[in-house]
């Protein structure tokens, strides 16, 4: 479209934005931008630590969960190794393993969740290096209890990394996220700044693993990939905890708010456990699509998933009221239209 989105719900943005907190500190480090930011985010990683009750040493800073996946693929991977995923899940880490000429293989999701268990038997089945697993879920918001997670990690194959995606584990019920022994080199957790936070376009995230594992990135990272602002704007966000739950409680609201919409144009509005929603439009992929261009055509912006039978779907962000009500608006001339 060349004219702004009236409403902008279909980035996985956290439309309530970051701490003016994090703002006031980014707008601080403006004035020192002429210097190199610190390459070993010294100060960023010690206070993850203290919030993770881990040492600096099981943490690297990168730039987003989508510079680290760049990382941990180059680290990994080489030409011909294989790597597992679910089918429709987060299409960036595949390129990353195209790239570097990785073989993927892709396991269906199971009721419209990531399945944990078939993903770590193919992964067996064809040797895999590396296996990509989301919780909570994008594109389709569903999560698993960090326990369950747990209780999985048996079935990795020797020789074979857990990537443990949790870009959206603020948003999470309690007991989501995964207790995974910081010293467990099968597994890797990447988290970021992006989602809960509000920081998306500052492009900051971190992975936290065992220590011999975090750092081998210092071998392959870009040591000044990560500007001062987003360094500071990342600290100033983590300290401020009071922000990140009133986040939580607007995207609770806002997740109620869009089931209510759905259930009132005879849609369905699947769980979610992130700052997203996904409706099922109660028919195929083509019908979701048509729902999706014709919000698209006036102005509320909102994405789908690609592969079926998720593509019965559209996704949408939550945010504040005035935004949700003109997809509401938007959403039932669509539906008429379409008859």
């Amino acid at each position: 479209m060349s004219r702004p989105f009236a409403a902008r719900l279909g980035a996985n943005e956290n439309i309530f934005g970051p701490s003016p907190k994090a703002i006031a500190a980014m707008e601080q480090a403006a004035s020192d931008i002429w210097m190199y930011a610190d390459p070993e985010s010294h100060e960023l990683r010690t206070a993850l630590a203290d919030f993770h009750g881990v040492t600096p040493q099981n943490i690297v800073v990168g730039e987003g969960i989508d510079g680290l996946l760049g990382y941990l693929v180059r680290l990994l991977i080489e030409q011909g190794d294989t790597v597992v995923t679910s089918d429709g899940a987060y299409p960036t880490f595949n390129y990353h393993v195209a790239g570097f000429g990785g073989v993927l293989h892709k396991v269906p999701y199971r009721d419209d969740a990531e399945d944990l268990p078939a993903l770590l038997a193919k992964a067996a089945e064809v040797d895999a290096k590396l296996v990509y697993f989301a919780n909570p879920d994008n594109p389709m918001g569903s999560w698993f209890t960090g326990e369950d997670i747990v209780a999985h990690l048996d079935m990795i194959p020797e020789g074979c990394v857990l990537l443990l995606d949790e870009a959206y584990i603020e948003l999470a019920p309690e007991g989501a996220a995964a207790p995974v022994d910081i010293n467990d080199p099968r597994v890797i957790r990447m988290r970021t700044f992006s989602k809960g936070y509000g920081m998306a376009g500052a492009r900051i995230g971190y992975a936290l693993g065992e220590t011999g594992f975090i750092r081998a990135f210092e071998k392959i990272r870009n040591h000044f990939g990560l500007n001062r602002a987003a360094q500071a704007g990342a600290l100033a966000a983590l300290q401020d905890a009071g922000w990140l739950a009133s986040t939580q409680a607007n995207v609770a609201e806002a997740r109620d708010t869009i089931t209510g919409i759905a259930e009132k144009h005879g849609l369905k509005a699947l769980p979610s456990a992130t700052n997203f929603v996904a409706i099922d439009c109660g028919r195929d992929g083509a019908f979701a699509k048509a729902v999706l261009d014709g919000l698209v055509a006036r102005g509320v912006f909102v994405r789908m998933p690609f592969v079926a039978p998720q593509n019965r779907c559209i996704r949408l962000s939550c945010g504040p009221a005035d935004a949700l009500a003109l997809f509401d608006a938007a959403l039932k001339d669509v539906l008429a239209e379409l008859g």
